[in-house]
């Protein structure tokens, strides 16, 4: 072997060897910063399960983690923050518990490992019966929205509109109805739905109980409702982040104005009754109604869970609070730890004494603004909450909250009492309808 050989032997090992140690460098620390990421991960578990957010209550993802590459897509796109991380190369969930069911995690994963589930193996969720094209066990008769497991406004949405598409393709031309659809609920699946039906020219109607927006009416004047964009039939992508109630009813009466859509406000229904291949709809007020088909939007808290104590029935006691900006100098309780409860407290704390008491340890099912907030009101002395409690009994001026752990019993001041226990299944409309009620543990509402 010459020199000149060697001089080049000597050259390529020095070349490869330098790529091989840098090769090796970046390698370690790749894996040094997974693995620091994946302990600050394990710790986020460690705490949510410590705070009681690591099981979810409702829809939330679930990751398949055969098919998770590690893109980190799912959580970018999720707008709650903390909801799911990155821990040894795959996907895991976080905080669970604080999961609204955006569904941008689903669309986000480019190699479809993430599923939207209702429910787990320990806990249940009633839901009535529908299949993939939103129709229940009685044919003609379809679900949209909350009813159906899906609470967030975009999600409805898209339900809504989904729902009518396919109501659309299944009318015949020829029924002796006196309209081809009858929405039953002005929340965001019933006005989706019908721009829908409005854009595919069906003779429809919408009966509302209460008025339109359906729940989202019953929300404080200043309550952000919506928080990411969405896209409505008829008119087109909403790109409003942070949007108030005051701001989407003023959006959506915009939106049925210009499309010359009417709503039947106050007109609950009563019944639906199946005859000759049709429906008789009947309201509390008496009138009837004939449709080919029924889109049932109507939302799960039609009916406010009470609590079942001695007083509930005072005029003091309230289930929704509109107006929070014309109370002031008031003893005020308000029962739960939901974003509600949470939410409603803080607007009330500013001019008021207010208390929260709720049964459980700690908030689990709020947003991380909400609970931010609310932990600091509590720390700065705005607003009492006391966890572990129970409201016992409501009397004129005071009521009276028991500790669950050591069973002693307070009476405090009181003028008002608010009660956010969330909202009853309509159970019995819909079993005297026929539709068939499941609960599910686990299953998969929206899967690839």
């Amino acid at each position: 072997m010459d020199f000149l050989t060697m001089e080049l032997l000597l050259e390529n090992i020095l070349i490869y060897s330098f790529a091989a140690i840098l090769c090796i460098a970046f390698v370690l620390i790749y894996l040094r910063k997974k693995n620091r990421d994946s302990k600050i991960v394990d710790e986020k578990i460690r705490r949510a399960k410590e705070d009681g957010l690591h099981e979810p209550v409702s829809l939330h993802p679930v990751i398949d983690a055969n098919r998770c590459i590690q893109t980190g897509a799912c959580v970018k796109a999720c707008p709650e923050r903390d909801i799911i991380g990155i821990r040894n190369g795959k996907a895991v969930i976080i905080n669970a518990s604080r999961c609204i069911g955006h569904g941008a995690c689903f669309h986000a994963c480019p190699t479809e490992a993430i599923s939207l589930h209702i429910g787990t193996e320990q806990r249940g969720v009633d839901l009535p019966h529908i299949n993939q094209n939103f129709e229940t066990n009685i044919p003609g008769i379809y679900i949209a929205g909350e009813l159906g497991g899906m609470g967030l406004i975009k999600n409805a949405v898209e339900q809504g509109r989904q729902a009518v598409e396919n109501i659309a393709k299944s009318i015949g031309k020829q029924h002796n109805a006196e309209y081809d659809l009858i929405i039953v609920g002005a929340g965001p699946a019933g006005i989706s739905g019908a721009l829908t039906a409005k854009k595919h020219d069906l003779k429809f109607l919408i009966l509302e109980q209460d008025t339109l927006g359906g729940t989202v009416f019953t929300f404080p004047r200043s309550k952000i409702v919506m928080t990411s964009p969405m896209d409505l039939p008829l008119f087109g992508k909403i790109k409003l982040y942070q949007t108030s109630k005051s701001e989407l009813l003023n959006l959506w009466q915009t939106v049925i104005r210009k499309n010359n859509i009417a709503i039947i406000e106050n007109s609950k229904v009563e019944s639906i009754v199946p005859i000759d291949n049709t429906f008789t709809v009947t309201t509390a007020r008496g009138d009837k109604y004939s449709a080919s088909r029924i889109l049932l939007s109507i939302g799960r808290r039609g009916t406010p869970r009470k609590l079942n104590v001695p007083g509930e029935m005072q005029e003091k006691v309230a289930y929704r609070l509109l107006d929070p900006e014309n109370i002031a100098g008031k003893h005020i309780v308000i029962v739960g730890g939901g974003d509600s409860a949470v939410e409603s407290a803080l607007m009330l704390s500013d001019q008021n004494k207010v208390t929260i008491s709720y049964r459980s340890e700690a908030f689990s099912r709020i947003k991380p603004l909400n609970s931010s907030a609310v932990n600091e009101a509590a720390a700065s002395g705005r607003l009492e909450i006391l966890f572990n409690t129970n409201l016992t009994s409501i009397d004129p001026d005071t009521v009276t909250i028991e500790n669950l752990k050591t069973g002693e019993k307070s009476t405090i001041p009181n003028h008002l009492v608010y009660i956010f226990a969330g909202g009853e299944l309509p159970s019995q409309f819909l079993e005297k309808t026929g539709i068939r009620i499941t609960r599910k543990f686990g299953e998969a509402i929206l899967k690839h």
